[in-house]
């Protein structure tokens, strides 16, 4: 018996659970009425009755966290798909619902809470001018705000530091590169700290507790990126780095913002420990379920964790965790239909193309395996991008009616260092396309493919 596609493919029962800075109340999101509503548990417990707390009943919320005051949630949403988001707040209490950012026709994006301002936010908005984006510090109490950055007319990202000053910014040069701004106080001038040309890449991912550096990835001086923390004199210390792959997440500590986890993903998600002080509690995760994890929310007293485990063959689920036990508790699963279903597991691959370019991917098989099986060759978009290991509802759906399904990360994908991602450079529709074809032959050499019955699919 096929899966029925809803079951693949519709709103999860259960999403995105983040728990409240108080440690106190659980948010996630549901379908309410069929539309995807914020929800609120009293307590950060799988049993704790929940009700919704917005009533949507167009697009439905897909993304949100909360405010540091404990009593809002804020969510992202635009109009009928105009891509014009604003920054609703929602209050847990009373259901209260009031526009952060009613300006006409723009764009606006949380940039940072902190508890030491509860009541306040950064919000990144193009108000002034549609095609700039300043910082705004807006008051969740009443929604007034104050413009502490204009836009010079270049800058394409902002980073606050930790008392809520914007002292690093990373702006767009003419020539394509980008350079890294900093200052030291809010009223200083800015200054470059580091530049990348059109084909490098880097970027700031925060700053240092102290406030006296950042932590800059960086493509400079490596294939794969680099991690380093770049002090405001222009030091450079060096803080990760695996040759297999680019970096790819990033823990930093709830209140004090140390970085204390890194992960990269040559095949799968791994995660190196910084801070040893979290390195107990990543082994007990690890051995909690299977599959590759992520810390997704964390209390400001940083003593309950949300878990997300990805898998190939199990929906998405989350578990709470309590760092004092090293426990860690199933809270729910986002599509239960499914757990316990037969669905086609998902196994890295990799070969050669024609040229001797290593190509890495996914191969998906129906639940039964098999050989000389039709194929479906699943690109991704992009093609700055890349295909990831576990959950994919298209690869299952296409396993479950019978289809092998391949995914290959063609040269000019992300994730693989830069002689990967420009091996791509004014190759689309030639060695790129010949990857793809190289990718089906490997299939038909191994006997997983019937050559007679290949087809591509995907989009961008």
């Amino acid at each position: 018996m096929t899966i029925p596609r809803e079951q693949l493919f519709g709103n999860p029962v259960k999403a995105a659970p983040k728990v409240s800075p108080d440690g106190r109340r659980l948010a996630f999101l549901a379908p309410d009425e069929g539309v995807l509503n914020l929800w609120l548990a009293q307590a950060p417990r799988p049993d704790a009755p929940a009700r919704p707390v917005t009533k949507d009943r167009g697009r439905g919320i897909r993304s949100y966290f909360w405010a540091s005051d404990n009593e809002h949630l804020v969510y992202a949403q635009d109009l009928d798909g105009d891509e014009n988001w604003h920054l609703y707040k929602v209050h847990v209490g009373t259901g209260a619902v009031a526009d952060l950012t009613p300006f006409p026709g723009a764009q606006a994006h949380p940039l940072s809470t902190d508890p030491k301002f509860p009541h306040e936010m950064l919000v990144s908005a193009n108000d002034r001018d549609a095609r700039l984006h300043d910082v705004l510090r807006v008051d969740l109490r009443d929604g007034a705000f104050k413009r502490v950055c204009e836009n010079p007319g270049d800058v394409i990202g902002w980073l606050p530091d930790a008392d809520f000053r914007v002292r690093a910014a990373k702006a767009q040069r003419p020539d394509g590169g980008s350079e890294l701004r900093v200052r030291d106080t809010e009223s200083a001038p800015w200054r470059v700290l580091a530049s990348w040309g059109p084909d490098d890449q880097g970027g700031a991912l925060g700053w240092t507790p102290a406030g006296d550096a950042l932590y800059v990835e960086t493509s400079l001086g490596s294939d794969t990126s680099r991690l380093v923390t770049l002090g405001l004199d222009g030091a450079e210390k060096p803080v990760f780095h695996d040759a297999r792959a680019d970096l790819g997440g990033a823990m930093f500590h709830p209140t004090d913002y140390r970085l204390q986890a890194v992960s990269v993903e040559p095949e799968r998600s791994e995660w190196t420990v910084l801070d040893p002080s979290v390195a107990p509690d990543f082994a007990a995760l690890a051995a909690a379920c299977p599959g590759d994890f992520e810390v997704v929310s964390r209390d400001d007293a940083d003593r309950t964790w949300v878990v997300f485990y990805n898998n190939d063959t199990r929906p998405p689920c989350y578990y709470l965790y309590d760092r004092a036990a090293k426990k860690a508790e199933f809270l729910f699963s986002t599509r239960p239909a499914l757990e316990g279903a037969a669905l086609g597991s998902m196994e890295p691959v990799s070969f050669p193309a024609r040229d001797g370019l290593t190509l890495r991917g996914y191969l998906t098989l129906p639940p039964a395996g098999g050989k000389n099986l039709p194929l479906v060759l699943l690109v991704h978009g992009g093609p700055w991008a890349r295909d990831h290991w576990g959950w994919n509802p298209e690869a299952l759906w296409l396993a479950d009616r019978g289809f092998a399904v391949l995914r290959v990360n063609f040269r000019g994908s992300t994730g693989y260092g830069q002689k990967h991602l420009h091996a791509g450079d004014r190759e689309w529709g030639a060695k790129m396309q010949d990857d793809l074809t190289d990718a089906v032959a490997w299939a038909v050499a191994r006997g997983v493919a019937d050559p007679a019955r290949a087809a591509i699919y995907g989009g961008s």
